[in-house]
């Protein structure tokens, strides 16, 4: 038995409704940038909530920066080698009037680095600096030459990368999410410009053209009954 005209073409309707949503949430903009990280007591790696001219680290303390390309703080990659302050620091005595920061510079993947760049390999550092000093200055200490943007944003450690800074590099699927969890912006000054997540301005003018055309469909076929 066939359906009535006026329910195929809402079932019609329903379906393209369906395919636009998935089409908006199918993919997402990714951001490269060094993300700075904190030792979570021993547990792990926890993302900063400040940034590191900020930060003023006790003696003993570990921090991390990891480059990558993320949607947002939500899914930023960790550094991937554990936080270890007696291994990081084993070969740097303590010494009188100054603090021991062990520093984990993770330069990601390939996949990560921007193009003609080839990511250095990951390494670790023992800076021994003033104990009012900050991350920021425990890291000049070890890993020159820094380069910031003028919002004081981290863009470059040891020179890598040699350009760009928390530039958008497209559209990627969102299952593609790299390693690690993250609660907070990488660096001051950086803000999280990937939106909420919801359907573009775009997706949204589609729908509303898909019902516009669904109800006149509907309201010719019942009038041919």
């Amino acid at each position: 038995m066939r359906r009535p005209p006026g329910r195929a073409t809402l079932l019609l309707v329903v379906a393209a409704l369906l395919a636009l949503l998935g089409a908006g949430n199918a993919y997402a903009a990714g951001y490269r940038y060094w993300s700075f990280w904190e030792d979570d007591g021993g547990k792990g790696w926890t993302y900063a909530t400040q940034g590191p001219s900020s930060v003023r680290p006790d003696d003993g303390t570990v921090q991390g920066f990891r480059f990558s390309v993320s949607e947002d703080s939500q899914d930023s990659a960790q550094p991937r080698r554990a936080p270890d302050f007696g291994t990081v620091c084993a070969g740097t005595p303590a010494e009188d009037g100054l603090k021991r920061i062990a520093l984990v510079i993770d330069p990601g993947t390939t996949a990560d680095a921007p193009d003609g760049e080839e990511p250095p390999a990951p390494r670790t550092a023992c800076a021994l600096v003033a104990p009012d000093a900050s991350t920021a200055e425990a890291l000049a200490s070890v890993a020159k030459p820094l380069r910031y943007d003028s919002a004081a944003m981290l863009c470059a450690i040891s020179g890598y990368p040699r350009s760009g800074c928390g530039e958008q590099v497209g559209a990627r699927p969102e299952t593609a999410k790299p390693d690690g969890a993250a609660t907070a912006s990488a660096t001051e000054g950086a803000q999280d410009a990937s939106g909420d997540g919801g359907p573009s301005v775009g997706v949204l003018a589609g729908i509303g053209a898909v019902l516009v055309l669904g109800v006149a469909a509907v309201l010719r076929a019942r009038r041919r009954r």
